[in-house]
């Protein structure tokens, strides 16, 4: 495996307070995490009470369908919600994500350009924050909404660190989400052609593996009609600057995870998305050995609408994160283009 680029921060920034450390990222005066280093995600504005964070829509976010999965909202989402909350921190304290609920309005592709995330804190205590955040593409147009609860915590004085990678060591190969994308996008006719079940089975057998699974680390385990596993891997490429696994990503594990679900029982040919996700964070994940594993499973399918639980293990079997989803079907509407949810929604309202 290629090693880690990226700085995980040490107990030095525990003398800032939270709005100086977010300005201290923006000026590029500390260093890039791994999960930066890994997608481009990075804050580009903070002030007291508010934050904004900007991705690339790089071509590694593509699903197979060469679409972005609306998990990538809720990956880029997590940055700015959690870095509103931490704005009102003193100094010797940082922020956890404990809940994220985000609602899918257009589906992100590589024409957005970019992808940028707008948060605003609306409430905090000594201990706890909510915030909001909207995300828009680069032309400044609504992709979806987010709320999250957030936890603050005391730092602890020492930390293990990961090595920073210094000028002199700079590797000469760009960041992996600059990189000539490489995996799987199919075209119409191989969606059409095949029903989900049968797509959903290539994707656990490994005969299927996306660009945004490789970029992400998943790997398919299993499907079955209306439940699917997916695993990804516990990499310190996907830490953020505290030493533990972005939030977002695991966020990102279970839309994935839900969508295979969902797919698994659609005939061919059937467009869907996901319309809203909700994750909540149970414990901790640091990056090591194994896997994060992911099992969804379709708890209710009406005609138009159907709701997945989701699962996240850590190694060992304990419970990190619990998920749900709804998802958008559209019988017989073949993947001529991308489902946008707000439109969709009204064009079944007024028929």
């Amino acid at each position: 495996m290629e090693p880690v680029r990226g700085t995980i921060w040490g107990p030095e920034v525990g003398r800032l307070s939270g709005l100086d450390t977010l300005r201290a990222f923006v000026d590029q005066r500390l260093p890039d995490p791994p999960i930066t280093r890994l997608t481009g995600l990075r804050p580009s504005e903070a002030g007291l009470g508010s934050a904004s964070a900007s991705m690339p829509a790089s071509p590694w976010w593509q699903s197979g369908a060469g679409v972005f999965l609306a998990g990538t909202l809720a990956f880029l989402a997590d940055m700015p919600l959690g870095a509103a909350v931490l704005t009102s921190a003193p100094p010797g304290w940082g922020m956890t994500t404990s809940e994220l609920s985000i609602n899918f309005l257009r589906t992100p592709t590589i024409r957005c350009g970019t992808l940028i995330g707008r948060g605003r804190l609306i409430h905090a205590s000594r201990t706890l924050g909510l915030s909001e955040a909207t995300i828009e593409d680069g032309r400044g147009r609504l992709l979806g909404h987010a709320t999250s609860r957030c936890v603050l915590f005391e730092l602890p004085t020492t930390r293990s660190a990961v090595e920073p990678v210094g000028a002199e060591r700079e590797p000469s190969t760009p960041d992996p989400y600059l990189r000539p994308v490489q995996g799987d996008v199919r075209d119409r006719g191989f969606w059409n052609a095949f029903s989900g079940r049968e797509i959903m089975d290539q994707v656990a057998s490994g005969d299927f593996v996306p660009p945004c699974y490789l970029l992400m680390g998943l790997r398919g385990v299993e499907t079955g009609d209306g439940t699917a596993a997916l695993s990804m891997l516990k990499s310190p490429w996907l830490c953020n600057a505290f030493g533990v696994m972005y939030g977002g990503a695991i966020a990102y594990l279970a839309d994935a995870t839900m969508i295979v679900a969902t797919g698994s029982m659609v005939p061919a040919g059937t467009a869907f998305n996901t319309m809203d996700l909700k994750v909540n964070f149970l414990r901790a994940v640091l990056p090591g050995a194994g896997e994060l594993e992911a099992r969804a499973s379709v708890v209710h399918r009406g005609r138009t609408i159907s709701m997945v639980n989701c699962e996240i293990h850590d190694t060992g079997g304990k419970l990190a994160a619990h998920a749900t989803a709804s998802f958008l079907m559209l019988p017989g509407r073949f993947w001529e283009h991308p489902v946008h949810v707000g439109d969709e929604v009204v064009r079944l309202l007024d028929m």
